[in-house]
């Protein structure tokens, strides 16, 4: 869909050095700005760091009371909650930041509220909530003071009493209960005036220029991103608006669901103008997120998942491209090798990398290009929502969905935006497979120029400049491997690697302080924004009637869809086998880590 390949480089690619693409090309730029945030996350981390000193003190008594008691007492839980409060992002300059990324917050019947709260409305607010308050306070002391009572009965028993002990986990269980309630009730009681509107205006400014420093390069038009990424972000704010309303929440559409189809609206009304398409870069922000998502994943989930996505990609997509190419040329008789190729790699490899990768393989048309990426563009629109109804109304396992859509839907944006519509376990599983599926373009386009030259039309596709035949070595496929592999994997996978490698080397509890609740919960709020402004361009890059002229293309129409359906069935039944019956304790560890 949205990517930054030019169709005129179909026919003679204009190629940049290995040195030139980690300055040129939105890969390495979304490498580049995801390790800026995390050096400046760890800067202001270490630098304004909680009391993680007092982290031993907590711990102790937890030990302690678990030891004696063998169940979770009062004083452990009052420890736990005290440890669990250390949190690098509470802390000075760093906690400014964190709150710069604040969403809009939930709303009943006044959108407003989302966003700006008077004094006045605060203090009617208070007001309101006070009698909840004191009844939730009173409720409070008594239900502790029953557990208090059975714990020390219990524990006079040397926590040897059965019956004792059953009694005071009841017990305390109630005052947690309470306790729950009485949080809830306090944060209604002592409501703060609050206005997001500057905040969020801050924010924008700072990823718009956040964006544009990678755009500069890449060769974004820079007048025109400035002058559309404040659309972007306004809408992505909105997606976000929208889907705290309270009834809305409740029934499960989320914020990936409105940015969509606020971008389909313009799309599909009055439009999108040069200057918002500029602006609309899905890929170059939907990269950005996933290196920051990487650091999210700790690297042995990775490589849990690449055990049977390997199955789920690089055994299903070599088949279903293969089937689609022979079925092409020997059921239908597409006329065009070229085409069939061409539309076969987009359907079952990555869209339109995968597209515009065998097209110059190949030396594809040009026009072959355009029908293939435009029945791409009809089939992931439709994909987008469909596949995770179908998930959420069947009742699928969500890792089993994940790797359902990483390997069916054609490119990582989409990808990641029909993944969140079921959950974030089945997103991160998702995107992972895409990612492992991914490696494959480079591998394909390789073998698709081989093939060309050596078979199908040596005396053309072999000609680098119109008479000297290309020569076919070792390097030049690992060359042309890499110069087609998407980078900013290796960026995901890098972040995953370093985190899970500082995790580990420190104490959980230490950890969780200053890296989970520090460095990673400053990536999670940025993330949710860049897959924000992803999944509004998006839908600002589907126009429904500029794809009706690709539903005309008779034979290449039916090898797309006769090919995506194989694909579609041999994905599903290749991740059920590999994730939920031979791999299942695979699944279980997932599910257990998420």
């Amino acid at each position: 869909m949205a990517e930054n390949e030019s169709l005129e480089n179909v026919v003679t690619e204009t190629r940049v050095s290995m040195w030139q693409q980690m300055y040129k090309t939105e890969d390495w730029w979304a490498i580049w700005l995801a390790g800026l945030l995390f050096i400046i996350a760890l800067f202001f981390i270490f630098t304004w760091k909680p009391p993680v000193e007092k982290l031993p003190e907590h711990r102790a008594v937890m030990n302690q009371e678990m030891e004696e008691a063998g169940f979770r007492t009062i004083a452990y839980i009052e420890a736990e909650a005290k440890l669990k409060s250390v949190q690098a992002r509470k802390e000075g300059l760093t906690a400014t930041i964190y709150n710069l990324t604040d969403r809009p917050k939930g709303w009943n019947t006044n959108p407003i509220r989302s966003v700006y709260m008077s004094e006045e409305d605060a203090a009617a607010k208070r007001a309101a909530a006070a009698p909840r308050y004191e009844e939730t306070q009173m409720r409070l002391a008594e239900v502790r003071a029953r557990a208090e009572a059975a714990e020390n009965a219990a524990r006079a028993a040397n926590f040897e009493n059965r019956e004792l002990n059953d009694e005071a986990r009841a017990a305390i269980a109630d005052w947690r209960q309470a306790r729950s309630a009485d949080s809830k009730a306090k944060s209604a009681a002592n409501a703060k005036a609050y206005n997001l509107i500057p905040s969020l205006i801050v924010l924008g400014i700072i990823m718009m220029v956040f964006f544009a420093i990678g755009a500069r390069f890449i060769g974004i038009n820079l007048r025109e991103f400035f002058t559309g990424f404040p659309i972007i972000f306004v809408m992505a704010a909105l997606a976000y608006l929208i889907s705290n309303q309270a009834t809305l929440k409740a029934i499960g559409l989320s914020y990936v669901l409105w940015a969509l189809a606020l971008g389909l609206i313009i799309s599909n009304t009055v439009g999108v103008p040069k200057f918002l398409k500029s602006a609309g870069q899905t890929e170059f922000f939907i990269k950005t997120g996933l290196v920051l998502l990487g650091a999210r994943i700790l690297f042995g989930q990775i490589a849990l998942i690449g055990i049977p996505g390997i199955f789920v990609t690089w055994v299903v997509t070599p088949i279903v491209l293969i089937s689609t190419f022979w079925f092409g040329q020997n059921v239908i008789k597409v006329p065009s090798k070229e085409l069939n190729i061409t539309v076969s790699s987009d359907m079952c490899v990555s869209g339109v990398s995968a597209a515009i990768a065998s097209a110059a393989a190949s030396r594809a048309k040009k026009e072959e290009l355009t029908l293939a990426i435009g029945m791409s563009m009809i089939f992931v629109a439709i994909m987008i929502f469909v596949l995770p109804l179908i998930a959420n109304v069947t009742g699928m396992h969500p890792v089993l969905a994940g790797a359902w859509l990483g390997g069916t839907v054609d490119n990582t944006g989409s990808v990641v935006a029909a993944g969140e519509l079921i959950g974030m376990e089945a997103m991160y599983v998702a995107a992972t497979i895409k990612m492992i599926q991914n490696i494959m373009i480079g591998v394909i386009a390789f073998g698709v120029a081989a093939y060309w030259c050596l078979k199908v039309e040596p005396e053309r596709a072999c000609a680098v400049d119109g008479t000297t035949p290309m020569k076919f070595t070792a390097a030049g496929a690992l060359y042309e491997i890499w110069y087609r592999f998407p980078k900013f994997i290796l960026g995901f996978i890098g972040a995953s690697i370093i985190f899970s490698i500082m995790q580990g080397a420190v104490s959980p509890d230490w950890g969780n302080a200053m890296v989970s609740d520090g460095v990673l919960a400053w990536a999670n709020r940025f993330r949710g924004w860049f897959f924000a402004l992803a999944f509004v361009s998006i839908g600002l890059s589907i126009n429904y009637r500029e794809l009706k002229e690709p539903l005309r293309g008779g034979k290449p129409l039916i090898l797309y869809v006769c090919g995506q359906s194989f694909n579609l069935l041999l994905t599903l039944f290749v991740a059920w086998l590999m994730f939920m019956v031979i791999f299942r304790n695979i699944t279980d560890q997932l599910m257990a880590g998420a």
